[in-house]
């Protein structure tokens, strides 16, 4: 009775246990506790906190970015209270806001410090990538993913932990943003630092090839970056650095100027050597043949390297004996190894100058030996100009054919030139061989004898002629003399008559045949002079010589009429 008494509660007391047990539980809501896993059925994990009821999470809580969740019944977690026996009878638990909340602290206390954070990115996105740091998503921006190595693509950091530096945080709006370029350049300023303190001019120093342009290259030294001028790469002129270094390959570099307030750094490759010039008159005298890789060429030069060593130029004259050579990349092509002869040995501008062509005989010299003028011979056409065309005469010589010694025939000349293609085989005649000048006359009408010039020597000066009137002018006829040869000659309007009164064109008509006296040739102009009146005076002092005289008190027109009559 006794006992049964002493077990019993008053409700003073019984009000008592459970304001406290409230008092506790309340308490608890909106902290962080440590619970029992007890289930997990249907992707829902219970979890017993000690508390009136059990709460229910989502499995997926419990999973992390990149990362399956490993649980067990039984196993123990942290999880955020939220609300204690609600109105379903339920207590509200969070997985998800029990590790931000503990992150965050964890994190805010980092960023104040100033520590490294590490982080996993779990996703690509406009301008960056997400990044999981202990549960909480940070932003990490394309451009603080940079380091000194460049990454090509960012899909190869994905899943993978980083290293990062807190930028900026703001737990109201649940913004963090991380930076993995900050820690290299804290590394950098560090070795940046150390560097600078050994380095003088003339250091050689070992460092990694960072960015090749056209002028030069960038080498990365370790926290400091210095420039490789393109002139400074080798003692040979190179077109391009991109031929000479390699992207990220290690090599040796000399300090050639040190700015220490600028911390800019002129670096040499060359300069590791010594200057192959310095020597090069020992290596090489004029007149020498050597051999040289071809690197480079333009319309009026190609450049060769000797000995990998020296700089040497053969200018388009030097190429090839013919008078007007190709383009270089028709006799020669890049990386060729050709042998040239020295011909100069230029200081100033650190070069050799070279000749192709004196490695042969001057086919010039001996041009005399195989042609003389007036030789005949078949060649072909290798190029057409407005004056003329270029024919082949012997290797590496050239002859000019004149656009007028296409023809006798000027008005053809230059349709014959039109129609002509080069390859065409064409017959030519030597006109003129000049060694001296490099230069040999062609010609292809000369081939026949000149029509006029054979009508001039079956006809002298004085020379009696008939020809039809083709054409009528004020200033005279033009009268055809050989129809098939087309030749002409021409009839001055003051050499139509004798009588000036008679001086008339238009008492002559078209076909009209007319005879009349050679004048004289104009051999320039191939033209054909002509005269009635001088035919006219002939006639008449033959007539007084046959039929009377001056003496004879007898007149022209009475010796004339009894001719006639006659």
């Amino acid at each position: 009775m006794n006992q049964q008494t002493q077990n019993k509660v008053s409700n003073s007391e019984y009000d008592t246990l459970i304001n406290n047990s409230l008092k506790n539980s309340t308490a608890k809501e909106k902290s962080i506790t440590t619970g029992k896993i007890i289930s997990i059925e249907n992707d829902i994990v219970t979890i017993d906190v000690g508390l009136k009821s059990e709460g229910r999470i989502p499995l997926s809580e419990f999973s992390r970015p990149g990362l399956k969740s490993e649980l067990e019944v039984g196993d123990e977690t942290e999880v955020f209270i939220e609300n204690v026996d609600n109105a379903n009878g339920e207590t509200l638990l969070s997985r998800e806001k029990a590790v931000k909340q503990k992150a965050w602290h964890n994190l805010q206390n980092s960023f104040n410090e100033n520590k490294v954070v590490t982080g996993v990115p779990f996703n690509r996105v406009k301008g960056g990538m997400s990044v999981d740091l202990d549960g909480v998503v940070a932003f990490l921006p394309g451009s603080q993913i940079e380091t000194r190595q460049i990454i090509k693509d960012t899909k190869e950091l994905l899943n993978k932990p980083l290293e990062l530096m807190i930028l900026k945080m703001d737990k109201y709006r649940g913004n963090i943003v991380v930076s993995r370029k900050a820690i290299t350049e804290n590394e950098l300023k560090e070795q940046r630092s150390e560097l600078l303190k050994n380095i003088t001019e003339g250091s050689v120093i070992e460092g990694k090839v960072k960015n090749i342009t056209d002028y030069g290259a960038f080498i990365d030294l370790g926290g400091i970056d210095g420039l490789v001028h393109v002139t400074d790469i080798s003692w040979t002129k190179i077109n391009n650095p991109a031929d000479m270094l390699e992207l990220n390959s290690m090599i040796k570099v000399k300090v050639l100027k040190f700015d220490e307030e600028l911390s800019r750094l002129s670096l040499g490759i060359k300069q590791l050597t010594e200057n192959p010039w310095d020597k090069v008159r020992d290596n090489i005298k004029l007149k020498d043949k050597v051999l040289g890789k071809v690197v480079s060429m333009n319309d009026s030069n190609v450049h060769l390297i000797i000995d990998n060593q020296y700089d040497s130029v053969v200018s388009l004259n030097e190429l090839s004996w013919l008078k007007k050579p190709p383009h270089p990349s028709k006799i020669v092509n890049i990386n060729d190894q050709i042998e040239v002869i020295v011909i100069d040995i230029d200081d100033d501008k650190k070069r050799i100058n070279c000749s192709l062509k004196q490695i042969k005989d001057n086919p010039w010299t001996k041009l005399n030996e195989n042609f003389k003028i007036n030789d005949t011979f078949e060649t072909e056409v290798v190029n057409i100009v407005d004056f003329g065309i270029f024919v082949k005469v012997i290797d590496e010589i050239d002859g000019m054919v004149h656009i007028s010694d296409l023809s006798w025939d000027e008005s053809k000349c230059e349709e014959i030139l039109k129609d002509l293609k080069k390859g065409d085989k064409i017959k030519v005649k030597i006109l003129d061989i000049n060694a001296d000048k490099e230069r040999i006359s062609l010609g292809v009408k000369h081939l026949k004898n000149d029509p006029v010039q054979d009508f001039i020597e079956a006809n002298p000066v004085n020379s009696k002629v008939t020809g039809k009137i083709v054409n009528v002018d004020e200033k005279g006829l033009k009268v055809e003399l050989d129809n098939e040869k087309q030749i002409f000659g021409f009839i001055k309007k003051s050499n139509l008559s004798n009588d000036k009164n008679e001086n008339k064109t238009d008492r002559f008509a078209l076909e009209e045949k007319v005879d009349s006296i050679i004048l004289s040739i104009d051999t320039k102009n191939r033209t054909i002079n002509l005269s009635i009146k001088e035919l006219e005076i002939q006639d008449e002092k033959e007539a007084l010589s046959k039929y009377g005289s001056s003496s004879s008190g007898a007149s022209l027109g009475d010796i004339l009429g009894s001719v006639l009559k006659k």
